[in-house]
């Protein structure tokens, strides 16, 4: 028969029946099944596949439910939970999360995954023999990737970060392929377990991508030109610049180039949602 030891899907022989579930056994030790962890109907002398983990009072139980991960055997688990003091705990499919010690986390908290956030983990034991999640490594992830054809160049990405780097983020693509955001593109550095969207810049040669979080350069001017329409609304509709206008002073208002301001102005001008007239720019009243 299987060792009883948490973290495990064992199977184990139901040894006799209890007021609340039954009792398993090895034929050595013996392991509550309890009734709310019982799914269909079984019988004393019936072998069971079960999941072992520990209740509130940490001893060893056992539930019939099947979690998405185990000792050894890695999965996505969504983030329920994040306490300061502790980390954060994940759903692995059964009626106790599972935490993700702080001790494998970021020293910096606003990187800790939120709620919602998605990790690839499986169960390690602590001293006490506690069950804990065990966050993948790049090895791991190695493993379970895919190799990317070279038709993915610039196209739209989207995946969830899986590693944090000073010099960038490792995230791992919903087809499953290994992708690097160097710190440079991007605006923001996401955090661990975030799922997050760019573009494809580069397809090494082992199959893995370079992807950047900034727009295409024809989104980037839809954003621009969105920024000039909500400076322009929250003057009454116009404003003092117009495609003539010196570049320090559209650097020093929007933040941007002389000529990411007269694209993003041409295209609304195109829209017919602007004009000009002596040296001012209008939205157009419907």
């Amino acid at each position: 028969m299987s060792k009883i030891e948490a973290g495990m899907i064992v199977t184990l022989e139901v040894e006799r029946e209890a007021p609340f579930g039954v009792f398993l056994t090895n034929g050595s030790e013996d392991v509550l099944l309890h009734e709310s962890e019982i799914i269909g109907e079984i019988e004393v002398g019936e072998d069971v596949e079960v999941f072992l983990y520990h209740d509130k009072q940490e001893r060893i139980t056992a539930t019939m439910k099947k979690p998405n991960i185990q000792k050894g055997r890695y999965g996505w688990a969504q983030v329920v939970g994040v306490q300061r003091h502790l980390g954060v705990f994940v759903d692995i499919g059964i009626s106790t999360d599972l935490l993700v010690s702080l001790d494998d986390l970021s020293a910096l908290e606003h990187l800790w995954p939120e709620v919602g956030d998605w990790l690839y983990v499986s169960i390690k034991t602590d001293r006490k023999g506690r069950l804990l999640g065990r966050l993948a490594t790049e090895n791991i992830m190695e493993q379970v990737a895919r190799k990317a054809p070279k038709t993915a160049y610039n196209s739209d990405i989207t995946g969830n970060v899986y590693r944090l780097l000073k010099i960038g983020s490792f995230m791992i693509s919903e087809e499953g392929y290994r992708c690097f955001i160097h710190e440079s593109e991007r605006k923001r550095e996401p955090r661990l377990g975030e799922r997050v969207s760019g573009r494809v810049i580069d397809v090494k040669e082992d199959g893995t991508l370079n992807v950047s979080l900034f727009p295409r350069k024809q989104e980037k001017m839809s954003d621009d030109a969105e920024e000039i329409l909500a400076y322009m609304e929250g003057r009454n509709g116009a404003m003092p610049y117009s495609d003539k206008s010196h570049p320090d002073d559209i650097l020093e208002q929007f933040g941007m180039s002389k000529g990411a301001f007269k694209r993003a102005l041409g295209g609304l001008m195109k829209q017919k949602k602007v004009y000009q007239e002596d040296g001012w720019t209008y939205i157009t009243k419907s």
